[in-house]
């Protein structure tokens, strides 16, 4: 249904759900296009479509052959992945590459095949996999693009799928960053058998699934078929708005009136929230929306969300912006410079 612009829309408490406070009662205007509401043309603009990586390219090619089969003038991938593992790479289309970087360091998902030496024993395996999950200390290997330090990263789970002979299919669930060669390796020297990376396919990058991926072919096709025949239902299926990408961090709703000075890089004040996700903490990286769902910019909180609940008439800063999302002039400029 379409709201015109000259009508106020209250903002529904309902909507917020069990996992937001809210903060105040606002009203919000229809400026801007809601993610779900966006045309072809927007989300050419500025979406993510998620690749079902092949084995053979690296990251980095898959993201320029998707900026050159779709005639864009840029991409970004998140997460890199080696050119001979497969999966799912989220690739960002034009302004959604603002906010590619969350991509990367979001919770990954792996499917692993690992050879060993020699045959250590199912149980065995099992056990090891129990003391492998937590944190650990790893160095990124040889083939990594990365600075080669000690660092910290957390397995969350690691499921075993399958063990014969000499060969276990696992699943394993863990922090962005986690080089699973090193993971195997590192199961193989403590089990005393040895043990390498046979095959890795990422079944999940942050929300996003295998099932929501699409073969570069595919895509390909899509896209051709809605140049030539301008039905949008030829490539909408895989363009994802870039609101998806942060469905995983803590959520800052303001005021329209705030919308504008945000666009302009001002720090966001306690007055302008509307509602907070009960989870933030002080230093969480957050998402800052719009009352209809639009991403506004990436902050850095500054304080707890329970002080924003219990102090919702306070002055001060509940976050510092660290990446600007929305282009100026979405909303109107409701604040005045110093």
């Amino acid at each position: 249904m379409l709201i015109s612009p000259f009508l106020p829309v209250v903002y529904s408490v309902g909507s917020l759900g069990d996992n937001l406070y809210k903060i105040c009662d606002t009203v919000s205007v229809a400026y801007g296009t809601p993610p779900d509401e966006r045309s072809i043309e927007q989300l050419m603009e500025s979406s993510v479509i998620v690749i079902n990586k092949q084995a053979g390219p690296s990251s980095h090619q898959v993201a320029a052959w998707l900026r050159d089969s779709f005639e864009l003038r840029q991409t970004g991938h998140g997460g890199t992945l080696d050119p001979n593992v497969t999966g799912v790479l989220p690739i960002s289309i034009g302004r959604a590459s603002k906010v590619i970087k969350v991509m990367q360091e979001s919770s990954k998902e792996y499917v692993c095949l690992m050879k060993h030496g020699k045959d250590p024993g199912k149980d065995r395996i099992a056990e090891m996999f129990t003391k492998f999950t937590g944190p650990l200390y790893q160095i990124p290997p040889i083939q990594a693009a990365v600075k080669r330090e000690l660092r910290i990263r957390r397995v969350y789970e690691i499921e075993m799928l399958e063990h014969k002979s000499q060969s276990t299919l696992f699943r394993v669930e863990c922090e962005g960053g986690t080089y699973i060669r090193n993971l195997c390796s590192d199961i193989g020297s403590a089990l005393g058998s040895g043990a390498r990376m046979e095959q890795l396919i990422r079944t999940k990058s942050g929300p996003f699934t295998l099932e929501d991926s699409v073969s570069l072919i595919n895509a390909h096709d899509k896209y051709k078929k809605w140049k030539d025949s301008g039905n949008p239902s030829h490539i909408s299926s895989i363009l994802k708005p870039l609101e998806s990408m942060l469905v995983d961090l803590p959520l800052i709703d303001v005021k329209d009136s705030a919308v504008d000075a945000l666009c302009h890089g001002a720090d966001l004040g306690s007055p302008g929230v509307v509602s907070v996700s009960k989870s933030m903490k002080r230093g969480q990286l957050v998402s800052i929306r719009t009352t209809r769902g639009e991403a506004i910019a990436l902050a850095r909180a500054t304080v707890n969300a329970d002080e924003i609940a219990h102090n919702p008439k306070s002055k001060g800063k509940v976050a510092r912006l660290e990446r600007v999302i929305m282009k100026r002039g979405t909303y109107p400029r409701e604040w005045r410079s110093k």
